[in-house]
């Protein structure tokens, strides 16, 4: 679904139907910071870009609600982990490196 920000989050839920406004976060669901989550969050959650970036069934990302330093105000933080290697996720948007190998065809083979 679509934020409010324009991107396209799956674990972003709206429903406006006749009139409602019920939007959340489905990401924080069971978390404690859920009550805290106000749709002004979208616009600098990283998760839309990860989730263009990678599409890796194995990877969990998880959020928290944390304050900006030096700026008033509140953002989300992700991290990620991979449960087929068991590992925290360095970098979410490429992965931990072991689930999804380099093709062959990418690799620097000298066959002459």
């Amino acid at each position: 679904m679509r934020t409010p920000d324009g991107k396209e989050c799956r674990y972003f839920y709206g429903n406006y139907y006749r009139g409602a406004s019920q939007e959340e976060c489905r990401l924080l669901e069971g978390s404690p910071d859920a009550a805290q989550w106000q749709s002004s969050l979208c616009r600098t959650c990283p998760v839309p870009g990860i989730l263009l970036a990678n599409a890796c069934p194995t990877m969990e990302l998880r959020a928290e609600i944390k304050p900006r330093f030096l700026i008033f105000g509140k953002e989300m933080k992700i991290s990620a982990w991979c449960t087929k290697s068991q590992q925290a996720v360095k970098e979410p948007e490429i992965g931990c490196g072991q689930c999804h190998p380099i093709p062959e065809v990418f690799l620097n083979t000298n066959e002459e």
